[in-house]
């Protein structure tokens, strides 16, 4: 487990380009943390890495795809679901969940505590949370790293 504190949302972001490094094709990123504490800031900063420019957070449409290229000049997606509205797993196993996590890009979801048992065993866990100064933040990253699975079943 990595924990880093950034002052800005510049270091945030320059934080998440170099975690970004370590992504590969199939990888989920589960993002928590209180409402501000920069999970897209976050976003942004991996999304720059594939340079992807424009990252808004799909609050109300849930999911925003992104065409961004990956270190070898390959074309690579990017799906960022922002789960702040959803009331339950079925809201998002309705969006074709599955077919994000089991494709050939990298899965960014705000808010992944939503999803319980349907967060992929084999993960990047982030976590944000405010830090002791006004722009303070605290990022811990972890790896769950189970077998790989697809996502199997629906929500109940």
């Amino acid at each position: 487990m990595t924990v880093i504190t950034t002052t800005s949302e510049e270091q945030t972001e320059a934080t998440a380009r170099q975690f970004a490094v370590s992504l590969r094709r199939g990888d989920v990123v589960a993002l928590t943390g209180d409402l501000g504490t920069g999970k897209t800031q976050f976003v942004r900063g991996v999304c720059s890495a594939f340079r992807i420019s424009h990252v808004s957070s799909p609050t109300f449409v849930m999911v925003n795809r992104y065409e961004g290229i990956d270190a070898t000049g390959a074309e690579l997606l990017v799906y960022h679901l922002d789960l702040y509205r959803a009331t339950s797993p079925a809201d998002v196993w309705a969006l074709g969940y599955e077919e994000l996590l089991g494709g050939n890009g990298i899965c960014l979801i705000e808010w992944a505590e939503v999803l319980g048992d349907l967060l992929p065993v084999r993960r990047y866990d982030v976590h944000l949370e405010y830090g002791r100064q006004e722009h303070e933040r605290r990022i811990t990253i972890g790896t769950i790293d189970g077998p790989h699975r697809g996502v199997s079943g629906s929500p109940q």
